[in-house]
C-alpha cells in the first residue's frame, strides 16, 4: 500500500493502541502523491486477513506500486500492505535475500524471477520463490 499522508502516516501510525514509527531511506517521497490510495484513509489500508485481498489487488493497478514496494522493504515496514505485498511476503524477501542493499534498484534491474515477477502486474508469488 502507498501511505501518502507522508507527515502523519509514514512517521507514526497507530493500530490497536499502538504506536508504530516508520523509518525511511527515500527522502524524496513524490512518488507517493500519484499513489492510488493518495486519498485514503490509513485505517483502511492496515487490514489483516482477507481484507488485504482487496487492498492488494488495488496496488496492482497503481502507477507508483514498485516504488512504495521498494521504500517499504528499504524501510521494513512491518505491518500493511504496501506495494502490493503484505507483511508476511515483504518479511520472506528480507530473510531470503540478505544482500540486496538498495530494494529500488533489485526490483527495477534485477534479473532474478522475483524482481521479474514483482515487475508485472499481477500478484507475485512470493512464499513459493523465498522457501529454502
Amino acid at each position: 500500500m502507498c501511505m501518502v499522508t507522508l507527515s502523519d502516516v509514514w512517521q507514526t501510525h497507530q493500530n490497536n493502541g499502538v504506536k508504530m514509527t516508520y523509518g525511511h531511506t527515500d527522502k524524496d517521497q513524490s512518488w507517493a502523491a500519484k499513489a492510488l490510495c493518495a486519498t485514503e484513509s490509513p485505517d483502511a489500508l492496515f487490514v489483516q486477513g482477507a481484507a488485504q485481498r482487496q487492498v492488494r489487488s488495488r496496488c496492482l493497478a497503481c502507477p507508483v506500486r514498485l516504488e512504495c514496494l521498494a521504500d517499504a522493504l528499504q524501510s521494513e515496514a512491518n505491518f500493511g500492505v504496501w506495494g502490493g505485498l503484505t507483511e508476511r511476503e515483504r518479511r520472506a524477501m528480507l530473510r531470503y535475500y540478505t544482500t540486496v542493499t538498495d530494494w529500488r534498484e533489485w526490483i527495477m534491474d534485477s534479473d532474478d524471477p522475483l524482481a521479474e515477477e514483482l515487475r508485472t502486474p499481477k500478484i507475485p508469488r512470493v512464499l513459493a520463490r523465498t522457501r529454502r
